[in-house]
């Protein structure tokens, strides 16, 4: 399993970004997919997550309405849009696989295969 982000940036507050996962090395499509973020001195929180068919995502209430995850199965690609953009979401964010094939997207704890990250710094 490969997993190799990109897109990441400095932004000014109020601004967008894409986050891009290009996955390769085992079947993508049967795998729920998610985003996690490490922030200088913070334990990785949850982001958003989208299950493998794409039709089910969840979101962490601190990106709920600003961030949408979504994924291009025949790219096998996992995106993360990012919009109003504040200096609280500056961190490295790193997308991540689940372990179980059409395993449960919720179930946090499973995603076990994670890419090297992206810095996302946004400036106030």
């Amino acid at each position: 399993v490969q997993l190799v982000e990109s897109g990441g940036g400095l932004v000014q507050a109020g601004g967008s970004l894409r986050l891009s996962c290009a996955a390769s090395g085992y079947t993508f499509t049967k795998y729920a997919m998610a985003w996690f973020r490490q922030a200088p001195g913070k334990e990785r929180e949850f982001v958003a997550t989208i299950s493998w068919s794409g039709g089910s995502t969840s979101y962490a209430d601190s990106v709920k309405g600003r961030f949408t995850i979504s994924r291009d199965n025949a790219q096998n690609t996992v995106y993360l849009q990012m919009n109003s953009l504040k200096p609280v979401d500056t961190a490295v964010y790193y997308c991540a696989s689940h372990a179980r094939l059409y395993g449960d997207y919720v179930s946090l704890g499973e995603y076990i295969y994670w890419g090297q990250g992206t810095q996302v710094t946004v400036s106030s």
